[in-house]
């Protein structure tokens, strides 16, 4: 019982929780890509529903990103973390791409298939990259430029 006190403790009081959290969002979004991708290679269905779903949970694990990452300024940097202000404005954009990617694609599952296409796997592509940007200026905070 100790242990799990112990372990409740540095999770919840100790150590940060954005660190836990922040993988998430940055490979979904990759696993997204890669699978709209293949799906557009290998003109598989299945395999852009495999896109369409990693997407959905990049969208839900950005707010548990974007939060944690908040939370985590606050206690540990008294909210002046380097480039504290970059990373909230492309984690709000990376929510609204991935929220509108799957908002679309929910209304519109034909929608690989059709002319829109090229736009579609775009989004995708923009979504992992601006996950990737995030993920290296949260190692400048911690490593340094």
């Amino acid at each position: 019982m100790d242990f799990i006190n112990r372990f409740i403790a540095a999770v919840t009081q100790i150590h940060p929780t954005h660190p836990m959290v922040v993988h998430f969002p940055i490979a979904l979004t990759g696993a997204a890509f890669l699978f709209i991708l293949l799906a557009w290679w290998r003109k598989n269905p299945a395999l852009e529903l495999a896109a369409f779903a990693n997407i959905v949970l990049a969208a839900i694990s950005t707010i548990a990103a974007g939060i944690t990452g908040m939370m985590d300024n606050i206690k540990n940097y008294e909210g002046d973390a380097p480039n504290a202000g970059v990373k909230v404005i492309l984690a709000l954009i990376l929510l609204l791409l991935t929220t509108g990617i799957s908002i679309v694609r929910y209304r519109n599952p034909q929608i690989f298939s059709t002319g829109n296409r090229a736009l579609y796997m775009t989004a995708y592509g923009l979504s992992f990259l601006i996950a990737f940007t995030l993920a290296f200026l949260g190692g400048v905070i911690l490593y340094g430029f």
